[in-house]
């Protein structure tokens, strides 16, 4: 099955437009293997793609991701609330010339990422104002197709953050203020060598939105093998009652760098965005942009930062 895609509970009235807006997120036929999802034109790979700056293996390696179906993270420090809405549109509009949908990541989380390499987001009012922008331009493209990968890490680094109550609250406004038709919402769900299944499941249970989301997102910029995260999901899905999931390959064509995940040297794209899919995971998607840093470690620049040595390596294969 082909799914047309672009890389996102009283009085009664107020009852029945909720059980709607649940019963459409969850009902919908889900993502499936040849999904079709967009190369965002606007992405740092097709950015560097066409400045043509670096040597040629670089200028190739750019030119070859720019090109591959791949999410779009929103970011408060490039995508502000008042320019959020047009980011979308624009993702909107590629998706539907190229009968496509679009995915794309949330990630401004107050505290986000503990403080870590990609510090920063935003208050919690402000956090507030921007989802809910994000959600209005979402639903103003009820006809496209949308997959939202939810703050990437913010739950399984809750416990060692000492924040699981506040990211619970975050998150819960967060879903309320982007869900609509046509749009599947996945959760941090960690990855097989972070927290073990059981652990993983009690973390995201805290987070009390588990019913209100398509599923979970499993290795987003991480570099486990393909077949240990579908083993994991389905263990998350037996836990957490049959919740669907959704699996990063971007890196992880060379398998797990051991401890490392901060620019590990030697690693490899994965399979393409909808190449695989069972009754639990949904497709495969490439969330974490290849060529993109995970932060000042091994020699890379700021997180998020396009490195073109990091993407010619990962693409030595594929050029």
């Amino acid at each position: 099955m082909i799914v047309a895609v672009v890389v996102v509970i009283a009085g009664i009235g107020v009852v029945g437009s909720l059980v709607t807006n649940l019963f459409q997120t969850l009902s919908a036929t889900p993502p499936a293997v040849d999904t079709h999802i967009v190369a965002p034109d606007e992405s740092k790979a097709a950015q560097a793609a066409r400045s043509g700056d670096g040597d040629a293996d670089e200028v190739a390696a750019a030119q070859w991701l720019s090109t591959q179906p791949t999410t779009y993270w929103l970011t408060p420090e490039i995508d502000p609330i008042d320019e959020v809405w047009d980011r979308i549109a624009h993702l909107a509009a590629e998706a539907r010339d190229q009968k496509a949908a679009i995915a794309v990541a949330v990630y401004g989380l107050p505290d986000r990422d503990c403080g870590n390499h990609s510090a920063g987001g935003l208050d919690p009012d402000s956090y507030a104002q921007w989802t809910a922008r994000i959600g209005d331009a979402l639903r103003n493209a009820s006809d496209v197709q949308k997959i939202v990968i939810l703050e990437p890490d913010s739950i399984a680094l809750s416990s060692s953050c000492g924040s699981v109550g506040d990211r619970a609250g975050y998150l819960r406004e967060a879903v309320e203020n982007i869900r609509g038709t046509n749009t599947w919402i996945y959760i941090d769900g960690g990855h097989s060598a972070w927290h073990p299944a059981a652990e993983m499941a009690g973390l995201i249970q805290a987070m009390g939105i588990l019913s209100e989301v398509r599923g979970v997102a499993l290795n987003v910029s991480n570099y486990q093998d393909t077949a240990a995260e579908f083993t994991y999901a389905h263990a998350l899905s037996d836990l957490l009652g049959g919740t669907h999931a959704i699996i990063d390959t971007s890196r992880n064509g060379a398998g797990p760098a051991g401890s490392e995940w901060c620019n590990p040297s030697g690693r490899l794209v994965g399979s393409p965005s909808g190449s695989y899919g069972d009754g639990v995971i949904d497709t495969t998607l490439w969330i974490k942009p290849p060529g993109e840093s995970d932060g000042e470690c091994n020699g890379g620049p700021t997180a998020g930062t396009w490195w073109p040595a990091a993407a010619a390596e990962l693409t030595r294969e594929q050029r």
